[in-house]
């Protein structure tokens, strides 16, 4: 099965983020201070976070910082993209490698690489795609992190529903798979935040409850 993903950082918001690199080197520079930002975010939070704390870690000059993005918060906000890019390439490359035969095969493997960079990558336990962040709430702009015209999981379920063209309704069309989509995420990111809040690791029988719940719901939609 061929799977595509519109790069999410093709659907980030474009406010605060000044340019792109197209350079190797200033690629590099733009990507270690995400690296950074990240590492950072683990350790004072977004709150604690600032662009000199980054850049004296990256081991750039401030303004090498604000050539890219013009605040924190741009700078938090291409962050996600970039989160929300390398969970999307992970699954794509899951389901070319063993196309899901059921919807179970699709949440199971999505649920796994989420945990697994919830519990690997710097900074995802905080900020992930942006959705579930807890510095959003003194910001209602930062719950349109990855799209400035929709909430941060309505953004996410239009990159899943490219991956998953196995999933169609009889009843509403293409729209009601993309709610139901978004449904999936709101639910899958509250019980997953429970499962981290009661074990570092995530707790194992909440993480399975969530499959469980996914999958009963997600079933009807699924297409073999």
């Amino acid at each position: 099965m061929e799977t595509t993903t519109e790069g999410a950082a093709g659907t980030a918001s474009a406010a605060g983020l000044r340019r792109r690199p197209v350079q190797r080197r200033s690629a590099e520079r733009y990507e270690r201070i995400l690296t950074v930002c990240a590492e950072l975010l683990d350790e004072v939070g977004f709150a604690g976070l600032t662009t000199t704390a980054v850049a004296k870690r990256a081991e750039v000059p401030i303004g090498t910082v604000y050539q890219f993005f013009a605040d924190k918060s741009a700078l938090v906000h291409a962050l996600a993209a970039r989160n929300l890019q390398t969970f999307l390439d992970r699954l794509a490359h899951c389901f070319e490698q063993m196309p899901p035969a059921s919807v179970a095969d699709v949440v199971e493997t999505a649920v796994d690489e989420f945990v697994d960079m919830r519990r690997t990558m710097p900074g995802f336990g905080v900020l992930d795609f942006g959705a579930g962040s807890k510095w959003s709430e003194a910001d209602p702009r930062d719950l349109y992190v990855l799209d400035d015209s929709v909430e941060n999981n309505a953004a996410v379920a239009r990159q899943l529903r490219l991956l998953t063209p196995f999933l169609a309704s009889s009843d509403a069309g293409e729209e009601q798979v993309e709610l139901a989509l978004r449904v999936t995420l709101e639910a899958a990111d509250a019980v997953l935040q429970l499962a981290f809040r009661s074990d570092p690791d995530g707790d194992p029988a909440l993480i399975q409850e969530c499959k469980r719940l996914l999958i009963a719901y997600l079933g009807r939609y699924y297409v073999g």
